[in-house]
C-alpha cells in the first residue's frame, strides 16, 4: 500500500462529489483532473483485478507507476457492477453525487439500470459525463472504440508521417486525454448551468470528436478548395518556416520563424539579409511558395552548429526555437522544476517516485496532490458505511464477492 498524504482538501472544487465508474484512460483522466482541484472522487472498480491500468506498462511492487498519476487524490471502492446489490449501491452513491463519470460502451449503463433516466430520476441535479468511442447516438455508437481508432477517424493519424511513408501514431493516448479534457470542460459548463437552474444534464463526449475538434483548418480547407491535407513530416504545411533542422551533433533544432518580423531576424542571424529584405518573402504566403528554398538555407546554417550552439544563437536573436526533449531531459530541466511540474510520491518502502505536477496553475485556488493513488478497494468499507450499510451487511456482500475492501484482491 502506498502512503496517503491525507492533507486537507482544498481547491476550487472542494465539496464537489464525483462518482467515477470508468476505467483505463479517458474517464479516469477526467476524474483525476477534477480530483486535483479538490473534488471528492470515489472510483468504482471491479473486485479482483480492478482497473486494468493498474497492470499497464512498467510495474513497481506489482502496480503500474502510471497508476500513481491517473488515480491520485481518489478513493477506491471495489464493486461488481453486474450484481444487483452493487447496482443498488451505485444508485445510492449517485443520489448523493454532483457528477458521475463513465466510459463504458453505450448501453452498458442502461443494461445495469444505471442510465441517465434512472439516475436523474433519483437525483435531478446529477451531471453525467459519458465518454465513448463514437458517442451515444449515430450509426457507429455500438462499435468498440479506443483512442487510437478515434485518432485515425478524426484525420490526425493521416497527418502523422513523413510524405510517402506509413502514418504513425502519436506516442501517447492523445485521443483519450483530449476526450477527458473536453469532458471536464463539459462538467464545468454544466455546473454553471446547474447553479442557475438546479438542473443536471448529460455530457456526451466521443473520442473521435474530441480529436476532430483540434484539427484546425482541415475541414474548411477541404470545403472551400477541395484540399486534402497530406502528411508533411516535421514541417507545418502552409506556415513557413517551421521545421526541424539537423545539427552537426546529430540532434535537431526546432525553429519557428514564421512570424514576419521573426523571419527577418532569423535571416539576419543566419547571414541572409537579402532574404530578410526580399519583398516576396515579407508575408507568410510568399514564404510558403518558397518554403523549400528557405528550409534549405536554414538547414545549411544549422548543419554547421551543434544543437546547443544553434539554440543559443536563436535565443539571442529572439527566434522561437527548441530541442527535442527525452524524459531524461524533462526530469532534470530547471524550468520544469521551477514551475512545479516534477512532483514526488513517497512510497511505503521509502522510495520516491516522480510524477507530473498539477495543470493548470491557478493563482488563488491551486490544485494539489493530497492523497496517493489507492490500492484496490482501500475505501470500500468507509464509503459503504457512509451510505448506511452496517458492518454485517458489508461482510455479507464481501463473502459473495460483490464487494472487496481494505485493499483485498477479491
Amino acid at each position: 500500500m502506498q502512503t496517503s498524504l491525507d492533507t486537507a482538501v482544498t481547491g476550487p472544487l472542494a465539496g464537489l462529489k464525483v462518482l467515477e465508474l470508468g476505467q483505463l484512460i479517458a474517464g479516469p483522466f477526467a476524474g483525476k483532473t477534477l480530483a486535483d482541484f479538490g473534488a471528492e472522487v470515489i472510483k468504482v472498480e471491479s473486485p479482483g483485478a480492478g482497473d486494468p491500468l493498474r497492470k499497464w506498462r512498467l510495474l513497481k511492487d506489482g502496480t503500474s507507476v502510471w497508476w500513481q498519476v491517473q488515480s491520485r487524490n481518489k478513493r477506491s471502492v471495489a464493486l461488481d457492477l453486474k450484481a444487483p446489490e452493487a447496482q443498488d449501491i451505485v444508485r445510492q452513491l449517485a443520489g448523493e453525487a454532483d457528477v458521475l463519470i463513465e466510459n463504458f460502451r453505450p448501453g452498458a449503463m442502461e443494461g445495469w439500470g444505471l442510465g441517465p433516466d434512472a439516475l436523474q430520476a433519483l437525483n435531478p441535479r446529477l451531471i453525467m459525463l459519458r465518454i465513448s468511442g463514437y458517442g451515444q447516438t449515430g450509426p457507429y455508437r455500438d462499435r468498440p472504440g479506443f483512442g487510437v481508432v478515434a485518432e485515425a477517424m478524426s484525420g490526425l493519424r493521416h497527418l502523422t508521417a513523413e510524405p510517402g511513408r506509413v502514418p504513425v501514431r502519436v506516442g501517447v493516448s492523445i485521443g483519450d486525454t483530449l476526450a477527458a479534457l473536453h469532458g471536464v470542460i463539459g462538467i464545468l459548463l454544466a455546473l454553471q448551468h446547474r447553479t442557475r437552474t438546479g438542473q443536471g444534464q448529460v455530457i456526451d463526449v466521443a473520442l473521435y470528436e474530441a480529436v476532430f475538434n483540434c484539427m484546425e483548418s482541415l475541414l474548411p480547407e477541404y470545403s472551400a478548395f477541395g484540399a486534402v491535407r497530406e502528411p508533411a513530416g516535421s514541417a507545418l504545411p502552409g506556415i513557413a518556416p517551421s521545421n526541424a533542422y539537423r545539427c552537426s551533433d546529430g540532434g535537431y533544432a526546432l525553429i519557428a520563424g514564421n512570424g514576419d518580423s521573426i523571419f527577418r531576424r532569423l535571416m539576419a542571424l543566419i547571414g541572409r539579409p537579402d532574404l530578410a529584405a526580399d519583398p516576396g518573402l515579407a508575408d507568410n504566403a510568399g514564404r510558403v511558395a518558397r518554403v523549400a528554398e528557405i528550409d534549405g538555407v536554414i538547414g545549411e546554417w544549422a548543419a554547421s552548429r551543434t544543437v546547443a550552439e544553434a539554440l543559443a544563437a536563436l535565443d539571442q536573436a529572439s527566434v522561437p526555437a527548441g530541442r527535442i526533449y527525452t524524459v531524461a531531459d524533462i526530469a532534470t530541466d530547471p524550468h520544469y522544476q521551477a514551475r512545479g511540474m516534477i512532483d514526488e510520491v513517497r512510497m511505503d518502502d521509502g522510495s520516491r517516485l516522480a510524477v507530473p505536477g498539477i495543470v493548470p496553475k491557478l493563482s488563488l485556488t491551486p490544485g494539489g496532490h493530497r492523497r496517493n493513488a489507492p490500492v484496490l478497494g482501500q475505501d470500500t468499507d468507509e464509503v459503504l458505511r457512509g451510505i448506511g450499510l452496517t458492518p454485517a451487511q458489508i461482510a455479507a456482500l464481501r463473502e459473495r464477492g460483490i464487494v472487496a475492501g481494505d485493499g483485498e484482491a477479491a
